[in-house]
Formats: C-alpha cells, sequence, structure tokens
C-alpha cells in the first residue's frame, strides 16, 4: 500500500519577539561553510496521550516553536547566496500541517525508508535558503509525526539536537532544560573565499536505495567481541558496526584492489572537546570535521584484520585532536586542499568512500513536547551512495543502521549471509502503550 500524505496547511512561524535586539547578520564560520548544502532529517513518532485535538496539538507546537525561535533567532532567517550570512530578518520558519490516510501502526509494520521522506517537507538533498522547515502530520489514530529539517550550512546534529531539546522542554515548560545559545563560532573560525570547492560532491538523486537494519543487542556485543583482537583492544559499537558493514559491502559487491581504487571510511569527529580550551556546550554551528580511514589490505574474512582495522580507525580519530583543531583556526588554506584533492578524487572515481554517521548516545528520545517521549525516531532516505547512519534504539541497547546504497549495490548488500546472521532487515518497530 502506497502512503499517502495530503497536506492541509502551509505558513511560515515567525518568532514571537519581533523586536529583539539579535544581531541583523548570523556570519557562518570555516566550518559552517565546509557542510554540505543539505537539509539533515529528524523524524519523530507520538502517541497519542492526550484529550487535546489536532488543532490543539499543532497550535502547541506553532506557539512553542514560535517562542524558541526567540534564542535560536538565525532559524527564522535567510541564508544569503553564496551562503556564508544569514541574514536575521525573522521571515520565519516553514511550518507544513499534513494527514495520512492510515493509521500509525501500518507504518511502523514494515516501515519503507524511502516513504518515510513524505512526513518531512523537504527534499534532503534541495537546502535553498530556509534554515529550518517542520512538518507535523496526523494519523488517523490520532498519533502523530514530527519530521524536522535543519539546514547543515547552520549546525550539526548535535546542535541540531540542542535547538529541538530546547524547543521541547519550552513546549512542556520545563524552562530549566532551555539552552541559550551562542553563536559566536565564526570569531574561533572565521569564514574564508571558497569559490573553488563544491561542497556539493557526492550528493546524488539517481539509484539511491535505503534500508533499515537493525542490530539487536546480542549481535552488537557479538561484533565488539570478534573484533577487539583477542581482547588487545576494546572496540566500540560504532567501530564494530561500522568495520562490519564495510567489509560486507565489500565482499557482497565483490570490490577488490586490483582496480587501484582508494577505499575509504569517513567517521564525523566532534571538536567540542579536542579543542584547547574546550569549545562550549551551547555553541550553534557545526562543530566537527571528519576522520578518513584508507584501510591497508582490503578485508578478507579474517577477524584479525577488521580488529586491525578498527585500530586504524581509532589511529586516524586520535589525530583530531588540539593541535589539529589549531591548525584549522590558523591555517585553513592547507584543509581546502586536503578537501579538494579528496573531492577531485571522488569525481573521478579514484576514491570509493563509505561514510558513517552516528547519533549513538545523543539525546534523540527526549524530545518530550508536553505528551510524552518519542516512541520511535526514524532517519530517511538521504541522496548520498554509501552513506550510514546510527540511531540506538529507544531501549538503548541496540543499534538501528540507515544504510543508502546503489541500487544494484543494495540488493547484494542485503543477501549476503554473514550480514543477515547478524541482523533483522526492516523489522517492525515494536510498539508499547508506554
Amino acid at each position: 500500500m502506497e502512503l499517502k500524505i495530503t497536506v492541509t496547511s502551509q505558513e511560515l512561524v515567525k518568532p514571537s519577539s519581533r523586536n529583539l535586539n539579535h544581531l541583523p547578520c548570523h556570519h557562518l564560520s570555516f566550518l559552517d561553510q565546509l557542510a554540505p548544502p543539505i537539509f539533515m532529517p529528524f523524524l519523530f513518532f507520538y502517541h497519542n496521550k492526550t484529550n487535546l485535538s489536532d488543532k490543539e496539538r499543532s497550535d502547541h507546537i506553532k506557539s512553542s516553536l514560535s517562542e524558541i525561535l526567540n534564542l535560536f533567532y538565525p532559524l527564522a532567517g535567510r541564508i544569503k547566496n553564496p551562503g556564508d550570512v544569514v541574514v536575521c530578518n525573522d521571515m520565519g520558519v516553514s511550518f507544513v500541517e499534513a494527514k495520512a490516510d492510515c493509521n500509525m501502526s501500518q507504518i511502523l509494520v514494515n516501515p519503507n525508508p524511502n516513504e518515510l521522506n513524505k512526513f518531512l517537507p523537504f527534499k534532503f538533498h534541495e537546502a535553498s535558503d530556509v534554515p529550518l522547515r517542520v512538518q507535523v502530520t496526523f494519523f488517523e489514530c490520532g498519533g502523530l509525526a514530527l519530521g524536522v529539517g535543519l539546514s547543515h550550512k547552520l549546525c550539526d546534529a548535535l546542535s541540531g539536537l540542542m535547538f529541538i531539546k530546547s524547543w521541547a522542554a519550552f513546549a512542556r515548560g520545563d524552562s530549566n532544560e532551555i539552552i541559550t545559545p551562542s553563536f559566536d563560532l565564526d570569531k574561533m573560525f572565521p569564514s574564508c573565499d571558497m569559490e573553488n570547492l563544491n561542497m556539493a560532491t557526492g550528493i546524488t538523486k539517481e539509484n539511491v536505495v535505503t534500508k533499515r537494519f537493525v542490530f539487536l543487542k546480542s549481535s552488537v556485543e557479538s561484533l565488539r567481541e570478534r573484533f577487539s583482537g583477542n581482547k588487545k583492544i576494546c572496540a566500540t559499537r560504532v567501530e564494530a558496526l561500522s568495520v562490519f558493514i564495510w567489509s560486507r559491502f565489500m565482499a557482497s559487491t565483490n570490490q577488490d584492489d586490483k582496480t587501484g581504487k582508494i577505499y575509504t571510511l569517513i567517521h564525523p569527529v566532534n571538536l567540542r572537546r579536542q579543542a584547547d580550551p574546550y569549545i562550549p556546550d551551547n555553541m550553534f554551528g557545526n562543530i566537527m570535521r571528519f576522520s578518513v580511514t584508507v584501510p591497508k589490505t582490503i578485508i578478507n574474512e579474517h577477524d584479525e584484520e577488521k580488529a586491525s582495522l578498527v585500530e586504524q580507525m581509532r589511529e586516524e580519530i586520535r589525530k583530531i585532536d588540539a593541535v589539529y583543531v589549531k591548525k584549522l583556526q590558523e591555517d585553513n588554506r592547507g584543509h581546502l586542499e586536503f578537501l579538494s584533492k579528496q573531492a577531485s578524487g571522488f569525481v573521478n572515481g579514484e576514491i570509493v568512500s563509505f561514510s558513517f554517521t552516528s547519533l549513538c548516545k545523543f539525546p534523540v528520545y527526549e524530545a518530550d513536547f508536553g505528551w510524552g517521549k518519542p516512541f520511535w525516531v526514524a532517519s530517511a532516505r538521504m541522496s548520498y551512495k554509501n552513506l550510514v547512519a546510527f540511531i540506538d534504539t529507544k531501549e538503548g541497547d541496540g543499534i538501528e543502521a540507515w544504510i543508502n546504497l546503489d541500487q544494484n549495490d543494495m540488493s547484494r548488500f542485503e543477501a549476503d549471509e554473514e550480514l543477515l546472521r547478524y541482523v533483522s532487515s526492516n523489522p517492525c518497530v515494536i510498539v508499547s502503550a508506554s
């Protein structure tokens, strides 16, 4: 059954206090400039635990959004082309209200990541001058889906969740949980001329298929143990799953090292605690860079090699330290040259990159707008090949891997016998009444 969503209203939600003495412009930092021109998708599903009507719940979300935009005022502005300034003109956030022609349970029995994008009011790869888009979709059963799209040009996932957490706290009347953001990242990482670097490299609109694979706690722990090199190291959950998924991709798609291609594993690294002194937790922006691991050999079936790759990945991540951050601040030209070479290799087909991003241990399940925490937080189809997004299961002990691959690669990957020993492919979401 194809999911049908009907838009019932569209409007702009503006900050409630229009004459606040905020700066007329928010200057993007060098790190913001390096972010791709995409929306980051957050999708929350809620039971109907109130006696409120759909309109009352929608009004509650809108009014709290209007209030929290007084603090996060650049999100109500417009990104000025060529994209290094946000004009803080309070034009407002795009807000869509919609209805689904089914009960929420019908979505959850066999959630289709490629259909879930209908709950989001944007196309992933078409980030415009509007920094924030929101969609509230009501189901026939009374449940609702809240889709939030934040422009990656303004922030990373941690800053995005700081906004969502503060918005939800205001909505439920918990002022102690509201964070007052700082928009001074450009003073730490001043912007520069980026004319010759295309940050949209890697975005594709065709033939990308997204599948959701669930690793239960037992599978995660088993893989951690397998790839810990006879207890020489202790692989983290994300390290173990990254190596496992990449190795199964390589095996199932018959990749080998005879082509002369360079294979890379890419992981985002939070710079907040790497900097000296620490970057404050309330700093808003893209406060991260990527570690790039080039495996020394194409992995075969030996667990020792996978453990070695875990160590190699960890070593690359360790290189992003206080010295690295200081160099970024003092000499961004060298970093731009490195990125330009990477982009050129990718475009020419010389580099095959596999990217991982993780929301594990992030407070995604804390978004309570006054009617309880979400019972499921989902991702969506993304316009990047070879991209994996990790999200904790609600219980926090398993991991959902949302994997975006070329259509042909996916058909081979999802049939891989070794993979299937460890995952449930797109199982139903377990819904409890709590």
